[in-house]
């Protein structure tokens, strides 16, 4: 029984240990994107930077050349330096010198470290970068080739690499992104904030496709009655338009109105003039074939 005690007298040391290593020097090192007690030497232009972001941000800033400029390769990074004893080695969760954690998540395929677990950050194989959120949160798409939340999993729309091109406002490449994302109705991909920014300024369609990325039912029918009370002069009364629809595609001769056109098909008014329109915009033989 003595023997057996001393046995489990030394595992709580040793676990007591451990946890020691865990908790040194947690959440006082890092950066401005991560929280972690590691440094790494960039293998692209061999200097130490707190993270890639910080690598990238000053490789790329204004102050830098433009043939200068560059991204630091992520998954090529061998070198790591301990925040807390300054000690250089391979890339490693724990210091080879003091033993301390650099990081309480660590991705040896990423080299990524970071010390806020509650992001509940996991690897995607097929992605090759880690992402947050839980993994049991989300499913890869093969199609879109990234990784959306579970309740999309059988709604969404597919589109060919859907985040693998930049944001169509802010433009930064979205597939390693910080910030959020979400996915329009009408497949394409945006961040969350540039999107709440385009809504603020009356903007809604997708800058892609230029399809709605709301319901629009209620601004139609507002759409509706200002027509109503907008009659057009006797010269334009019986004046045709071609359009075409944002929404649905479809094409329609319609009657020109100077505030909206509404497309036949699907009553959306998100619509294009193609033809017609003012006698005075367009060529005489034109205006006689839309007339």
């Amino acid at each position: 029984m003595e023997s057996a005690f001393v046995a489990q007298s030394d595992f709580l040391q040793y676990g007591d240990a451990e946890a020691s290593k865990m908790q040194i020097g947690y959440g006082n090192y890092g950066c401005s994107h991560y929280r972690r007690r590691c440094k790494i030497r960039a293998p692209c232009c061999n200097e130490i930077f707190d993270c890639r972001h910080c690598h990238n941000d000053v490789k790329n800033g204004l102050e830098t050349k433009p043939l200068d400029r560059h991204d630091i390769p992520r998954h090529e990074v061998t070198k790591v330096i301990c925040s807390l004893c300054d000690t250089e080695q391979d890339v490693q969760q724990d210091c080879i010198n003091c033993g301390v954690c650099m990081g309480k998540y660590y991705c040896s395929k990423c080299k990524f470290f970071d010390d806020d677990v509650s992001k509940n950050q996991y690897h995607c194989d097929e992605c090759g970068i880690c992402r947050t959120g839980g993994k049991e949160n989300f499913f890869h798409c093969n199609k879109c080739g990234c990784c959306y939340s579970m309740l999309m999993k059988d709604a969404h729309r597919c589109i060919e690499r859907a985040m693998h091109h930049n944001c169509p406002v802010c433009f930064e490449f979205l597939f390693d992104t910080m910030r959020d994302i979400t996915v329009l109705p009408c497949g394409h991909t945006i961040h969350l904030e540039c999107l709440r920014e385009m809504e603020q300024h009356c903007r809604y369609s997708c800058p892609v496709c230029s399809k709605s990325i709301c319901d629009m039912t209620g601004l139609w029918k507002k759409l509706d009655e200002e027509i109503s009370a907008t009659p057009m002069p006797e010269t334009y009364q019986n004046k045709m338009a071609w359009i075409l629809c944002n929404d649905c595609g479809a094409n329609s001769r319609v009657q020109f109105h100077i505030v909206a056109n509404k497309c036949l098909s699907c009553n959306s008014y998100n619509t294009r003039q193609t033809r017609g329109g003012p006698a005075a915009s367009c060529p005489s033989r034109m205006t006689e074939i839309i007339s």
